[in-house]
């Protein structure tokens, strides 16, 4: 069974120049590659652009492991591109330049109908508020739909409310579209941090999980960076679980790594606990090195 994994597929560039250079990323890419890396079947769905940088990251998701044949291919665009900039302690700031992006127009290509048919047998569908962010109303109705049809055919749908509030008109609708989203999900990965600043500051991550639950999202895991992060089914009180102290390189793609060791465990079988635990280790992992995919022979 395959999980496809929704979202765009950027350039990304370290500003603080260095070894770091030109890489590839994006939340949604980064938690496939993990997953990808693990073992799992991993379809990642976007938009490239026919261009030569386009074909490269084809080629370089592919050598990761991940099922290429569900991107598609648009004529008039290109791949979007983020400059990182790092602080002393390694914490980012991102400007963007995705106006151009293909995967903004991917559900307006005609080959999506057949994406979109076999993605409804998918064993998990992942989504974000990133991905949510940069399509059009039709596009994020038509995602929905689909975690509708994959729910139904007994597949799970994970999200992830990762949030920047510069991909949005106004904070009221990307309040909406997330609520839809957690109203559509099994699983939900949000962060604290993303949430209070869609919702209300004052939230506890108690809160927070209350909250998607109300919306009717079942198994809930809040993460808060250096404080670890509360899980929550709904049918328990939240449990707290500690981070792992390490030395922060750089903080790029710690949460997207964190979803990707916790659905590795959950999609396996493995329980709450034996999931948390592998989803930070590899957040720990990432976050000692630059850059959001550090290499494999870098060695977790």
């Amino acid at each position: 069974m395959t999980i496809f994994i929704f979202g765009e597929a950027m350039l990304e560039y370290h500003s603080n120049g260095g070894a770091a250079g030109l890489q590839y990323g994006g939340d949604t890419l980064n938690t496939a590659i993990h997953m990808a890396r693990a073992g799992l079947d991993v379809a990642y769905v976007t938009a490239l652009g026919t261009d030569k940088v386009s074909d490269a990251l084809v080629r370089e998701m592919a050598d990761e492991g991940i099922n290429t044949q569900y991107i598609l291919r648009h004529p008039d665009r290109t791949t979007g591109i983020y400059a990182i900039h790092l602080d002393a302690k390694g914490e980012r700031s991102f400007v963007y330049w995705r106006d151009r992006s293909a995967a903004r127009d991917m559900f307006g290509l005609p080959q999506m109908a057949d994406v979109m048919g076999h993605a409804q047998q998918a064993s998990m569908l992942y989504f974000s508020l990133i991905t949510l962010a940069i399509l059009p109303e039709e596009g994020r109705n038509m995602l929905f739909k689909l975690a509708a049809t994959v729910r139904e055919n007994g597949g799970k749908v994970v999200y992830d409310s990762n949030f920047r509030y510069n991909l949005w008109p106004d904070l009221d609708t990307a309040r909406a579209v997330s609520q839809h989203a957690m109203m559509t999900s099994d699983i939900g990965l949000p962060t604290n941090v993303d949430e209070q600043q869609i919702w209300d500051n004052s939230m506890s991550q108690s809160d927070i999980a209350g909250r998607w639950h109300d919306a009717g999202c079942k198994e809930v895991v809040v993460k808060a960076g250096e404080h670890g992060c509360v899980y929550s089914d709904a049918l328990s009180p939240p449990r707290q679980f500690d981070a792992n102290m390490v030395s922060v390189v750089d903080s790029s793609g710690a949460g997207d790594a964190f979803n990707a060791g916790y659905l590795i465990g959950r999609y396996r079988g493995d329980d709450v606990e034996t999931s948390i635990a592998a989803g930070q280790k590899l957040a720990a992992w990432v976050v000692g090195m630059k850059g959001a995919i550090p290499r494999r022979e870098t060695g977790i």
